[in-house]
């Protein structure tokens, strides 16, 4: 260990937050954790303390949020190799929060707004459509869809009882001595009927 010095552990961890190219272990958790987990939370309080002026807010943030995630997943392909881009993504997820500058509400207000007044209408008959087809097909369907879903259910309680056998296996066995007991006590029962 002395190879290493003390100062190992501080390197590595200024290395994992400032490395634009290498690990962005760090500053992607960072983004999700503010732009996820965080706002989920603070929705949760606006929800539970029914303060109209913050669920506003925070659905004004799901807006913008949401849309941004749609242009990011067209383009994170393309935009994770541009040197502190997760960086620029945090910055830009906590601008939005921020209440002195509210950059949800501007970037709601100015642009997402006007975009979708514009092709409501649009949106509207696309949505009803798209509706329609999974109502249409859900119906048509719908025995298969019984049978996917028993059929999936049926690999999840294997996958369950395997998984519980891999992580303890001594349980199944206890239960299964325990269902064995009373039989074995029937037999011996028998056996002491026959000799007498």
């Amino acid at each position: 260990m002395a190879l290493f010095g003390s100062k190992m552990p501080s390197e590595v961890g200024l290395r994992l937050l400032l490395s634009p190219l290498g690990s962005n272990v760090v500053i992607r958790t960072a983004c999700c954790s503010v732009g996820v987990v965080l706002p989920v939370y603070s929705t949760f309080k606006a929800i539970e303390s029914k303060d109209q002026d913050e669920q506003h807010k925070w659905l004004i943030y799901w807006a913008a949020y949401g849309s941004f995630s749609v242009a990011e997943m067209f383009t994170d392909k393309l935009l994770y190799w541009f040197p502190f881009y997760y960086h620029v993504k945090f910055a830009f997820l906590v601008w939005l929060q921020l209440p002195t500058i509210d950059g949800a509400r501007l970037l709601y207000m100015n642009h997402l707004r006007p975009f979708l007044q514009r092709h409501q209408i649009k949106l509207d008959q696309l949505l009803n459509f798209f509706y329609g087809e999974a109502v249409k097909f859900f119906s048509n369907h719908s025995e298969e869809i019984q049978i996917a879903r028993a059929v999936f259910t049926k690999i999840l309680l294997i996958a369950n009882d395997t998984v519980r056998d891999i992580i303890r296996p001594g349980q199944s066995q206890a239960n299964g001595s325990a269902i064995e007991g009373p039989q074995e006590d029937a037999e011996t029962s028998e056996s002491e009927g026959d000799e007498d």
